[in-house]
C-alpha cells in the first residue's frame, strides 16, 4: 500500500507546520511541508498528495483580516488545482488561521460545489482581546466530517484574537440542518456552552468551533489538534498522571488531538 502524503503548507506568517506535520507522521502519514510560493510556481503539485493541511499562525500579519491575504493568493492562482483535488477525493483540512483561510476562500461551507462563495465569518473575539486557553469540545456525531468520526469529545488550545464564527440565519439553519457543524464549545462535562464564557472563549453563534462541507472531506476548526500531540501538552499532564497512577491506570502516549489525524489517514486506507 502506498504512504498516504500530506501537504502541510508554510509561508508567510503560517507557524505551526512542524507540529502539523509531526502530528501527521505520528498518524501513520508521509507529511511535507511545502511553501505556498512552491505552489504558485509549480515546483510542486497539489495533485500529488491526498491531505491538504493549512495551519496556524498569521498569515501576511493578518492585515485585512485574518486569513484574507491568503485565501485571496490561494484563489487567484491556484483556485483550478484546489477545485481539481477536492473533486478526486482529497481532504482539507484548516486549522486556527487555515479555517479563516478556507472561509474567506469560500471552500467552507461549500453549500454550492466550486462556487467558492463566502457564507460565513470569523470575527473578532466577544471578549475583545487574544485568548490563549484550552477548551472542551462536543463532536457531532452525525455530521459526514471525516477527521471528527469516531469522536464524542475533545479537549484541545485555542490561541485566536479572531475566532467568533458567524452567519446569518439562514446559513446556520442549512448547516444545522446538514449536520455541517463538527465541534461545539463545551462545559467540561460535554453540554452546550450556551456561549458561557469562557468556556466558548470568543463568543461563537451557537457555540460552533468547526464545520466541513456537504461531503465532510473539507473541514475547519478553530483549536489546534496538532498542539496536543502527546498527553504532556496538556497543562494538568502532572496532575493526570498522579491521578492515574493512583487508580492502577497508564495515561495513552498521544493526545486527543492526533484522533483526527488519524482518522484522515485511516479514510485512504
Amino acid at each position: 500500500m502506498s504512504p498516504v502524503r500530506a501537504l502541510v503548507l508554510t509561508g508567510f506568517g503560517l507557524n505551526c507546520d512542524y507540529e502539523t506535520a509531526h502530528a501527521f507522521t505520528v498518524a501513520g502519514a508521509v507529511p511535507e511541508r511545502v511553501h505556498l510560493n512552491s505552489l504558485v510556481e509549480g515546483e510542486q503539485s497539489l495533485q500529488d498528495f491526498q491531505i491538504f493541511v493549512i495551519g496556524g499562525g498569521f498569515s501576511w500579519g493578518d492585515d485585512h483580516g485574518a486569513g484574507v491575504i491568503m485565501a485571496m493568493r490561494l484563489k487567484h492562482r491556484l483556485k483550478d488545482d484546489i477545485l481539481r483535488f477536492v473533486e478526486k477525493g482529497g481532504l482539507v483540512l484548516g486549522i486556527c488561521n487555515g479555517f479563516q483561510v478556507l472561509v474567506n476562500l469560500g471552500l467552507l461551507p461549500g453549500f454550492e460545489p466550486r462556487t467558492m462563495k463566502r457564507e460565513v465569518a470569523l470575527i473578532n473575539n466577544d471578549c475583545g482581546g487574544f485568548r490563549d486557553q484550552w477548551v472542551h469540545l462536543a463532536a457531532n456525531g452525525r455530521s459526514p466530517c471525516v477527521f471528527t468520526r469516531g469522536i464524542d469529545t475533545l479537549e484541545l488550545p485555542v490561541r485566536h484574537g479572531e475566532g467568533k464564527f458567524f452567519a446569518e440565519p439562514e446559513v446556520l439553519q442549512r448547516l444545522e440542518r446538514q449536520q455541517q457543524v463538527i465541534l461545539r464549545y463545551a462545559l467540561p462535562g460535554g453540554t452546550p456552552a450556551q456561549g458561557e464564557f469562557p468556556h466558548n472563549p470568543n463568543g461563537s453563534v451557537a457555540d460552533i468551533a468547526g464545520v466541513c462541507d456537504p461531503t465532510g472531506r473539507v473541514a475547519g476548526l478553530m483549536p489546534h489538534p496538532e498542539a496536543f500531540n502527546h498527553w504532556t501538552n496538556h497543562p494538568d499532564w502532572t496532575a493526570l498522571k498522579e491521578t492515574a497512577r493512583r487508580e492502577g491506570k497508564e495515561l495513552p502516549e498521544e493526545g486527543d488531538g492526533i484522533r483526527l489525524f488519524r482518522n484522515a489517514v485511516a479514510y485512504f486506507q
